[in-house]
Formats: C-alpha cells, structure tokens, sequence
C-alpha cells in the first residue's frame, strides 16, 4: 500500500486495467447453463446463473467491530475522516485460526521484493498462526510468469491473478487446477470467518469461475474510478468556472490554453470523453456489452462511443492538449499537471491523496480537485458500472484441508477493516518497527516502505475503503465524489458476473484502444473507426452478440 494512506483495492492497476487487454477469456466447452439446462460444473467458458449463485455465495454478516464516518451510498467506499488513535483500535481476530501449515503463495509485487525472513512477514505469521512463503514476481512481466507456473507440476498453494491478466487459458486453469471453496464458505459456512462474511455479495460472485467458489476476492468500489482532475488554485485564482457539458469544456479549453505561456488546458481526455458521452465500459469484455430495447448492443457500435472520439479529437484538433500527450509516451501526465503546464488531466481515484502529498513540500499554493463528470449535453451524465472485484487469490487443488482453512484464517486477517489492529498490521506493519503515529497519523518509515507492500494485502481484502488520517479532507472529498459519480451510475446487463468468452474471440477486440488513440490524434478518421466495426461484426462479433444472448436467457443477469 502506499504509505499513509489505506484505500483499498486495485488502485495501483486500475487506470491499465481499463484498457482493452484486461480480462480477455478462453478455452473450450459449452455454456454453464441454468441448473436444469446443466452443463458440467468443469465446462470453461460461460457464467454461473443467479440461481446457482445462491447455493454457492457466503452469507453476508456486517460486521459493526468498526463504524465508519462515511457510510457507503451509491456504490460508494467507505469513509474514515478521523485520526488514528493505537489505543481504540479494535480486535476482529481475538485468537489465532491458523493450525501452523506453510503456505506458500505467488503474488505480483511491483518494486524490490523484501527479504523473505522480514519482521514483517514473521509478525503477521505469528498473528495468523502460519508460516507463509512468498514466491513474489515482477507485476509488470506477471502475466509471462503466470502461464508457466499454472502449467507446472509445481504450482504454489495460493496464486493471485489481477482480472488485466486473467486472458489466455488463465480461466480454463482456475477451474481445473484450483480448489473449490464452496465447502467452506457457502451459506452459512462462512461465518467461521466474520471478515470475510462482512465482503460484499458482489465482490463474491465474481469470484465464482466454473460454477464453484474458486477465488477469494479484493472488493473495490463499482463507481467509476477515473477522475477528471483540476487546478484547483489555478481555477480559483483565475475565475474560471467548472463547465458543465462538452462545448463548455471545449470554450474554457480556448480559454485556458496560452502555447506562448506553456498553458495547455489539459492532457489526453478519452476516457472522460466515455464517461461523458455514457459509453459503455472497456474495462472487462462483459461489461462492454448492454440490452437495448431486447437487442445486445456493445460498446463500439453505439452512437455514443463515435460522439466520445470525435469530441476528443476536436481537444486536440483546437490545440488545447499538452503536446506531449499528442506524441504519446512523452513524459508523464501527473507531472505536466503539478508543473502547471496543463491545468486538467484524468486519472484514478488514488491521485487525489498522491498529488496532494507530493507537492504539500514543493508547492504550498498547489490544489488539486475532481470535476464532477459532466453530461455531454450539459444533462446529467449517463455513467456505467464497472467490476465490484478486480483481483483475486485462488488454492491449489491439490492442497490439503488443513492448508486451505489455515489460507482462509489467513484472509480472515487480511480481510478486516479499517480500524483494527489486525489492519493496520496488515497494511502498516509493527508500530516502531515499520511505522510511528504522530498526531493520530501513522507514517511509515524506510523499513516500512520497503517491507510492507504488495503481500498480504494481496491474499483477500474488506468493503472498499478509503482513509487518510494525514489527510481526511481527500479522503471525504474522494468519498462524496464517488457518492455523487454512484447516483448516476447504472449497471450493464452482465454487471457484476465472471463470464468467460470462448477462445475463439479472445482476441476479437484487440485493435480498438489503439485505433481510438489513432483517431483522437488525428492520425486515422471516425470513417476507420465505423469499418473497423463493421469489419469486427463480420469476425464474429455477431456471432459473439449470440453467445451472449444465449447465456442471458439461459442464466439471467446476476440479479437473477
């Protein structure tokens, strides 16, 4: 986790997460269909009906050990807006559920993995009562790894999978090769593990592959998580007035953008322009998809998603984007936005607390705030669900009972929420050791930074959650933004289900992010963008629009 701050999620991939690599789908086999159709619970593509899902899901038990400051609404994360006092933590885990097993688990992690004997590791070992292993690899190159080690004889007793590399034959492999979880925590079962029951429903089903309970999951908030941020200072010392529709951002725009100054009004905003425009989501192929006046239409062939690339092209066409930006992997976004050279850029939810913290010592006038997305007509926007859950921790099937229960007392730890020693152990370390609080903030130290990071967190995680006790006015004003961002938010038809298309379409999709960002720069026409289209139905994106309908009327959407 980044220090100081406690979000919890997968904020750190989210942004690449959106783009068209994330969750591609494999394999052979027929659909799962709804229990009477029944298909064989080891069939590899398809989706688990809602009727199914109920004898499968835990049971959801909230958990009251820890009352939040801001409630969740509108699909919101919870909020903590108070300091952090040691004293008042809390205990969610009054005695150790683990039996002593080595478990050893294979994880992304993105920076220099610590040593494996680490006071770190031992303290959290000691709390669980197991003795974990860490097989850490480069996030950046996990995908490379992954393939490998589910296809060896080796395999680990946990793996974790984020959804932007569950593409290949990754899906087919969790079904196969990872143990059922069902006989632990459906129904009733999972209140063994009060953290865990307190995960939301949602979170759990997209944890369903195959028609078991096969993953244990990382929550995170539905709302959209790209945020069209602004220059706070700059827009208040100037005057400018937030706009409220397309033209309105374009006319600030002009405006704004003094090439002789190096002011531009902002970097690439595609992805704004989708939430504006209420383009369906990219982010995972499921949710692409949307029943329409009883037709499946996707994203691409809506009037929405040409309106979203031709309102981006005319930012770069009148010159109000950074230059760099046009060139593409020129520099860095955050840094031509806290330098000044552009005065509003988008990005994920976590930037808000990072740019805040990072210039609070090099620009003390600096402020940075997000704009509510705005409709494109100056309505309210149209805005779309995206995944409850992103990454996931899956056990061997060949790992004994004792094994994966001592896995589950482990993310029964892991999983407590905010306000808990068990918490605060888990995202911060030893107090001392790795962190000291100073006026109810906790601040890591090198040590912290360097060995509390990208583990456990990774095994399971609680309700989306968002504090910053150095900092609670982002944190309330992130919540209150994903509050307002939720109450314009709908859910597409397949919202919410883990769906696995057949291999034959995997790569069906491939060329479009780049075509996209061809066009908004001026180097292809919103003609290409219509014959690419067309050329995509032609494909078998008919044929996958059949599919799709074929596995709504046979499981039903997860709301049954």
């Amino acid at each position: 986790m980044t220090p100081n701050t406690s979000a919890t999620g997968p904020g750190r991939r989210s942004f690449l997460a959106s783009s068209a690599v994330a969750a591609a789908a494999v394999a052979g086999g027929t659909p799962l269909l709804a229990a009477c159709g029944g298909s064989g619970s080891g069939s590899k593509e398809g989706t688990t009906s809602a009727r199914d899902a109920k004898k499968i899901l835990p049971a959801f038990v909230a958990r009251n050990v820890v009352t939040p400051d801001i409630p969740s609404k509108n699909g919101s994360s919870l909020g903590f807006t108070g300091k952090l006092v040691a004293a008042d933590l809390k205990t969610s885990v009054p005695g150790r559920l683990g039996k002593g097993s080595t478990i050893r688990i294979m994880s992304p992690f993105w920076g220099s993995p610590p040593k494996g004997d680490n006071p770190y590791y031992r303290a959290m070992n000691d709390k669980i009562g197991v003795n974990v292993v860490w097989r850490n690899q480069d996030g950046n190159t996990y995908d490379e790894k992954l393939g490998a080690v589910l296809a060896s004889g080796d395999m680990p007793d946990v793996v974790v999978i984020p959804g932007w590399n569950m593409g290949g034959r990754i899906p087919g492999a969790v079904i196969s090769k990872m143990a059922d979880l069902g006989p632990y925590l459906s129904g009733d079962q999972v209140k063994d593990y009060p953290n865990l029951a307190a995960i939301p429903t949602d979170a759990w089903r997209r944890s369903l592959f195959g028609g078991k309970l096969h993953g244990l999951p990382m929550p995170s908030s539905y709302v959209t998580n790209i945020v069209p941020y602004y220059r706070k200072d700059v827009f208040d010392e100037k005057g400018y007035d937030l706009p409220t529709s397309a033209a309105g951002f374009l006319a600030l725009a002009k405006e704004i953008t003094s090439a002789r100054a190096k002011v531009w009004a902002c970097d690439d905003m595609k992805w704004t322009a989708f939430n504006a425009f209420g383009v369906l989501p990219g982010s995972e192929k499921p949710l692409g998809w949307n029943l329409v006046d009883g037709k499946l239409v996707h994203r691409v062939e809506t009037d929405a998603y040409l309106e979203a690339l031709e309102w981006t092209r005319t930012l770069y066409s009148a010159g109000v984007v950074h230059p760099d930006a046009k060139a593409q992997n020129q520099g860095d976004s955050g840094l031509r936005f806290t330098s000044g050279e552009v005065l509003v850029y988008n990005n994920d939810l976590s930037h808000w607390w990072a740019r805040t913290t990072e210039q609070a010592s090099q620009n003390k006038k600096f402020r940075i705030a997000g704009m509510d997305v705005f409709g494109h007509d100056g309505g309210e926007p149209a805005l779309w669900a995206g995944s409850p859950a992103g990454i996931f921790a899956f056990v061997s099937k060949k790992a004994s009972e004792t094994v994966v229960r001592d896995v589950l007392a482990a993310a029964n730890v892991t999983a407590a929420p905010y306000g808990t020693e068990e918490y605060m152990l888990t995202n911060y370390g030893v107090e001392g050791t790795h962190y000291t609080v100073e006026d109810g903030t906790p601040t890591k130290n090198d040590k912290g930074n360097q060995e509390v990071l990208n583990a456990f967190v990774m095994l399971a995680s609680p309700a989306p959650t968002i504090a910053h006790p150095d900092r609670p006015d982002i944190a309330k004003a992130q919540v209150e933004w994903q509050q307002r961002m939720g109450a314009r938010t709908k859910k597409s038809t397949f919202y919410g289900l883990q769906i696995i298309e057949p291999a034959r379409y995997t790569h069906l999709s491939d060329d479009f992010e780049q075509l996209e960002d061809d066009i908004v720069r001026g180097r292809k026409k919103i003609g290409d963008m219509q014959r690419a289209v067309s050329d995509w139905k032609r494909r078998g994106g008919d044929e996958l629009r059949d599919w799709y309908r074929k596995l709504l009327d046979d499981n039903g959407s997860a709301q049954g």
